[in-house]
C-alpha cells in the first residue's frame, strides 16, 4: 500500500496545529530543559543578552549570552522579543524548513511535485525532536533551517543564495563548517542518487575554488557586520570559542560535558584539541566515498555534527532523521531499523525521567542523566552506521542465492 499525503493540505493544517501549540504556555516548562536547549542556544540567555544589548552594556563581557550577534541586529531592530511573536517565528521557521525539505527532495528527483511530498514534510513537522526544541524557544531550529535551505539552493544550481545561506549558518554555530564540503560538490555536480550506480566525482573541479572563495567572502562580510552590530570582538571567544573550549559545563544530551567536568585541568587543553579534531577528521573520507552524491555525504555528515559537536540538542538529530525520508532507495538495505527505533525511544523516555530526577526531585545524580545520553547517543550511532551501511550496500544490488557480501 502506497502512502500518499496531499501537501497542499497536509503543510497548511500542520502548521496551523505547531502554531496553536506554540501558542500555549507549554514552552514555560520546556524553555528550562537541557535537552532541548543549550548555552549556545538558549532562549532565557538570548532574552538576557538582548535587555543588556539594550540597555547599552555589553552582552559578551559576563560570560552567559553565547548568541551570534546577528541574533541582536534581529531582535533589537525588526522583531519584537514578545512570547507570542517568537511563537510564530519559530514555527514559522521550522515551515520553512519542511518546505525546503521537500524542495530538497523534488530536486533529487527531477520532478515538480510528487506523492511523498505531503508525507516528507509530515515527517519533518511531526518529528518529537524537532517540535519540542521547538517549543522550548531553542535556537537550534533556525540553524537546522538554514542547513536545509542552503542544501535546497544547492540542489536547484542556485550559487550565491546557498553559499549565503551556508555563511549565514557559520555565524550562527561554527560546528557547521563540516557541511561546507558536501555542499561546495553539491553545486559543483547534481542532486540526483548516484548511490546505486556509484562512480568517480563528475562534477566540475574547476567551480569549487571560486565557490569556496565567494563562501569565504560572505563570511568575512557577515562576521564584520557582527562586529560592528557588538561594537568589537568579544563576542569570537564567546560564541565560536565557546564551541572549541566548552567554557560551561552546563548539562546537555551531548558526550562533551560530563567528560570535561571530571576532567583534571592539566589534561584539558589536550582533550579539547582530540574532541574538536575528532568532528574534522570525518569531512575528508566521507566526501571522498560518497563522492558520486554529495547530498548523501551532506547528509552522514549532520548524523556525525548532531552526534559528537560540544553542545548538541535533540533537534540536531531531529533534522538528520527526518532527511532519511529524502534517501527511500536505502531503505531495503537498511539492517536494523527496528533496533534503532527502540533505542531512540528508550533514550526519549529515560533522558527526560532522569533529568527530572536528578535536577527536579534530587533523588538521582548526574550519573542518571549520563547514562541515559550514552544510551541516547548509542542510538544515533545506531542510526549513523545502518545509514552508512545501507549507503554503501545498495552500490552491490539485492541479494544473490549462493553468494554472501562481506568486508575485508
Amino acid at each position: 500500500m502506497k502512502l500518499s499525503l496531499d501537501f497542499g493540505v497536509v503543510f497548511p493544517v500542520l502548521v496551523a496545529g505547531r502554531l496553536l501549540v506554540a501558542l500555549t504556555n507549554i514552552s514555560d516548562a520546556l524553555k528550562h530543559d537541557h535537552q532541548l536547549s543549550t548555552p549556545l542556544t538558549s532562549y532565557l540567555n538570548l532574552q538576557e543578552g538582548i535587555y543588556l544589548f539594550k540597555n547599552g552594556i555589553d552582552p559578551y563581557s559576563g560570560g552567559v549570552f553565547r548568541h551570534s550577534p546577528l541574533f541582536l541586529a534581529l531582535f533589537t531592530t525588526v522583531l519584537p522579543t514578545s512570547r507570542t511573536v517568537s511563537s510564530i517565528v519559530w514555527t514559522l521557521s521550522d515551515a520553512i524548513g519542511a518546505w525546503a525539505l521537500v524542495q530538497i527532495w523534488r530536486a533529487r528527483q527531477r520532478v515538480a511535485q510528487t506523492s511523498r511530498d505531503g508525507l516528507i514534510a509530515a515527517i519533518y513537522l511531526l518529528n518529537p525532536y524537532i517540535f519540542m526544541s521547538t517549543l522550548s524557544l531553542s535556537t537550534s531550529p533556525f540553524e537546522n533551517t538554514l542547513a536545509l535551505v542552503s542544501f535546497m539552493f544547492a540542489t536547484q544550481g542556485l550559487v550565491s543564495p546557498s553559499l549565503l545561506a551556508a555563511a549565514l549558518l557559520l555565524q550562527l554555530s561554527l560546528s557547521s563548517i563540516l557541511l561546507l564540503a558536501p555542499l561546495i560538490m553539491l553545486l559543483a555536480s547534481s542532486p540526483v542518487s548516484q548511490l546505486a550506480s556509484p562512480r568517480a566525482f563528475s562534477g566540475n573541479g574547476k567551480k569549487m575554488a571560486p565557490l569556496v572563495a565567494e563562501f569565504a567572502a560572505y563570511t568575512a562580510v557577515l562576521t564584520l557586520a557582527s562586529a560592528l552590530v557588538s561594537g568589537g570582538w568579544a563576542w569570537v571567544p564567546q560564541t565560536w570559542g565557546a564551541s572549541l573550549t566548552l567554557p560551561d559545563l552546563t548539562p546537555n544530551c551531548g558526550l562533551w560535558w560530563y567528560f570535561f567536568t571530571e576532567m583534571f585541568d592539566y589534561f584539558r587543553p589536550f582533550f579539547l584539541m582530540v574532541f574538536s579534531i575528532h568532528l574534522l577528521i570525518y569531512i575528508v573520507p566521507v566526501c571522498i566515498k560518497f563522492q558520486y552524491d554529495p547530498l548523501y555525504a551532506g547528509f552522514i555528515l549532520l548524523g556525525i555534527l548532531s552526534s559528537f559537536k560540544s553542545y548538541p540538542t535533540m533537534a540536531d538529530q531531529g533534522l538528520f532523521l527526518s532527511m532519511i525520508a529524502l534517501f527511500p532507495e536505502t531503505y531495503p538495505y537498511l539492517r536494523y531499523p527496528i533496533v534503532t527505533t527502540l533505542l531512540h525511544l528508550h533514550a526519549a523516555l529515560l533522558m527526560p525521567l532522569f533529568h527530572h530526577l536528578w535536577l527536579n526531585q534530587g533523588t538521582a545524580n548526574a550519573n542518571f542523566f549520563y547514562a541515559s545520553t550514552l544510551v541516547y547517543a548509542c542510538a544515533n550511532g545506531a542510526a549513523l552506521t545502518d545509514c552508512l551501511w545501507a549507503g554503501l550496500r545498495i552500490a552491490i544490488g539485492e541479494p544473490q542465492e549462493g553468494f554472501v557480501v562481506a568486508q575485508e
